[in-house]
C-alpha cells in the first residue's frame, strides 16, 4: 500500500466509525515530516513525487541515519533509497530492515517494499568502465522509482561502433542517462540517435585539463544535439531520478515506444 492510498484507507475508516476522529487527528499530526531534531524528515515526498525522501548519507552519522531511516520506515509504506553509503552504513540500515540490500559499486542502499512489476524503459549509457559507479548509482535509483532499465556500458566515442550496436534498443527506450568522462562527446552522440530526452552526467573521470568534469560539463552543456539535458558532475541520482519521472509520465500515457 502506498502512503496515498493509507490515507484514503485511514479517512475510511473515520467515514465508517472504526476510527475515532481524534486518534485519525494524532496520525495525520505527523504526516508533515517529524522532527527528529537534527533532521527533519519529510513524510509528504511519497504523496507528492511517488518516492519517499531520499537519504544522502555524506555528512551524517551512523546514529542519524539510523533516526532518519527508522523514521521513514515507520511513517512511509513505499520504497527507500539511500545514496552515498559505505557498509557501515548499511550494517544500520539492515538492521532496521532486513529487506535492505546493499550495492557497492553504485554506493547505493535500497529497502523494496513495494511489489510492483518494472514498467516502460529507461537505459543506461556509459563512456568508459570508470564511469560505471556514477551509472549504476542512475540504474539504482531509476530501477527503485519502478522502472525498467537496461544498461550499455564502454561505448564510448572512442569506439563509436560499439554504441551503434545498440541502436534498435536505445530507440526504444523512454529516456536515456549518458555517463561521461573525458570530453563528454557521449551526450551529444547519444542525444543526435534516439528520439527521447537524454540526461547527460558529466564526471570527474579524465586528465588534468578535464579539470574533475568540468571540461565535460560544458561540453555537455553546448551539445549541438536537441534533447540533451544535463545534471551536476558525477550526479547519477538526479539523472536517474529524472529518467524515472520521464519514464512514468510516458508509461501511464500509453507504454513505452
Amino acid at each position: 500500500m502506498n502512503y496515498e492510498d493509507a490515507i484514503m484507507e485511514l479517512l475510511l475508516q473515520v467515514e465508517s466509525g472504526r476510527v475515532p476522529p481524534g486518534k485519525a487527528l494524532d496520525q495525520l499530526r505527523s504526516l508533515p515530516f517529524s522532527d527528529l531534531g537534527f533532521a527533519k524528515v519529510d513524510h509528504h515526498r511519497e504523496l507528492r513525487q511517488g518516492l519517499a525522501e531520499v537519504v544522502y548519507c555524506e555528512g551524517k552519522t551512523p546514529e542519524q541515519v539510523r533516526g532518519i531511516v527508522g523514521a521513514l520506515l515507520e511513517k512511509n509504506k513505499g520504497n527507500i533509497l539511500l545514496t552515498r553509503a559505505g557498509p557501515e552504513i548499511y550494517d544500520v540500515v539492515r538492521k532496521l530492515d532486513e529487506r535492505a540490500a546493499y550495492h557497492p559499486e553504485a554506493r547505493a542502499i535500497t529497502v523494496e517494499r513495494d511489489d510492483v512489476e518494472p514498467f516502460g524503459l529507461v537505459s543506461i549509457v556509459s563512456a568508459g568502465t570508470a564511469d560505471m559507479p556514477v551509472a549504476q548509482e542512475a540504474l539504482v535509483t531509476a530501477s527503485i522509482m519502478g522502472s525498467r532499465v537496461e544498461r550499455f556500458y564502454d561505448v564510448g566515442v572512442a569506439g563509436v561502433h560499439r554504441l551503434l550496436n545498440y541502436r534498435e534498443p536505445l530507440e526504444r527506450s523512454n529516456a536515456i542517462v549518458v555517463v561521461a568522462g573525458m570530453e563528454g562527446a557521449l551526450a551529444s552522440v547519444v542525444g543526435g540517435l534516439v528520439p527521447c530526452p537524454v540526461i547527460a552526467v558529466p564526471t570527474s573521470v579524465g586528465y588534468g585539463a578535464s579539470f574533475g568534469g568540468l571540461a565535460a560539463l560544458l561540453a555537455m552543456v553546448n551539445s549541438c544535439a536537441a534533447g540533451v539535458s544535463v545534471v551536476n558532475i558525477d550526479n547519477g541520482f538526479g539523472a536517474g531520478y529524472m529518467a524515472g519521472l520521464i519514464n512514468r509520465m510516458v508509461d501511464s500515457g500509453g507504454g513505452n515506444r
